[in-house]
């Protein structure tokens, strides 16, 4: 997949829906956080609600979403899941950018009306 169009050929609108859907996945705090958290290394989703302080229904959501996403895999451990990111350098690597794009505009996706913190579309 091509997200960046290098001038040989035009990126589909299949690979572009494909990035689109990976930026979705990722757009939630609470899926940020977990992310994060899992980083650390692997969690149950007790651990992660008592980190986290949110809702275990919505712990379970979010890792659900995730895991269909391809971004976290888990195993049984007992009658516990263990999750853990499915692919660790690259997830990394994506927030590594972001953290430098938010830098080099200051921000200034938050002061966005659509997508901001004040936003229509949050």
């Amino acid at each position: 997949m091509t997200i960046l169009n290098d001038g040989e050929r035009a990126t589909s609108e299949v690979e572009l829906g494909a990035a689109a859907s990976l930026f979705r996945s990722l757009a939630d705090p609470g899926r940020l956080v977990i992310l994060q958290h899992l980083q650390q290394g692997e969690h149950r989703v007790r651990e992660l609600t008592e980190h986290l302080g949110l809702a275990q229904s919505t712990v379970s959501a979010h890792l659900a979403c995730l895991k269909g996403c391809g971004l976290v895999t888990s195993r049984a451990e007992g009658r516990a899941s263990v999750f853990s990111l499915s692919v660790p350098a690259e997830l990394v690597g994506v927030f590594q950018a972001a953290e430098r794009l938010l830098e080099a505009t200051g921000y200034a996706v938050d002061l966005c009306p659509v997508y901001g913190s004040t936003g229509t579309r949050k």
